[in-house]
């Protein structure tokens, strides 16, 4: 029902009371990787459920491989700097931090780069045993471009954090 508006998202309410919102990524062909189309549905169904009086929290996850393997590169390798600052690139990723409720991340497989940085935008983490959190984009000659770098900083200090932003070294659960 609620699902059948989403491309991107599998969108349900669960629970005893059906007072609890749950969000799973749905693009299992790019590791959840987090495309404009999919962050569009993600901020719409987030304010959805923020606005249903019946659901007291929410849960967003992906898949056992991957939460989300990060951003699309595939959508932004051949954009230029201007046209993502002009053109509102990473606008509305915000959505997950300003929403009210607590959402709470069920993490498993793969977190990395946007990925990570969609996590840590929740109020809560739950990691499962094959977690694996990432800042990997200094590899392709990058730093996190949604907050990550405060983020990671608050969540696991600041020598640790360097450490991943500046190798692309990961971290498991």
């Amino acid at each position: 029902r609620a699902g059948a508006a989403f491309q991107y998202l599998l969108v349900q309410k669960t629970g005893a009371q059906k007072n609890v919102g749950l969000i799973q990524l749905n693009r299992p062909q790019a590791l959840n990787a987090l495309c404009d189309g999919l962050m569009a549905e993600l901020g719409r169904a987030l304010k959805t459920m923020e606005s249903d009086p019946k659901v007291g929290a929410i849960v967003l996850t992906g898949s056992q491989k991957a939460f989300a393997a990060g951003a699309d590169i595939k959508e932004m390798q051949n954009k230029t700097f201007q046209e993502c600052y002009s053109g509102g690139f990473l606008a509305g990723w915000d959505t997950v931090s300003v929403v009210r409720k607590p959402i709470i991340a069920a993490v498993n497989g793969f977190a990395l780069g946007g990925g990570c940085e969609l996590a840590m935008m929740c109020d809560i983490i739950y990691a499962g045993e094959k977690a694996q959190f990432g800042q990997p984009e200094i590899l392709l000659g990058t730093i996190p471009g949604a907050g990550g770098t405060q983020r990671l900083t608050r969540a696991v200090g600041k020598s640790l954090a360097m450490e991943m932003v500046l190798t692309g070294d990961r971290i498991s659960a």
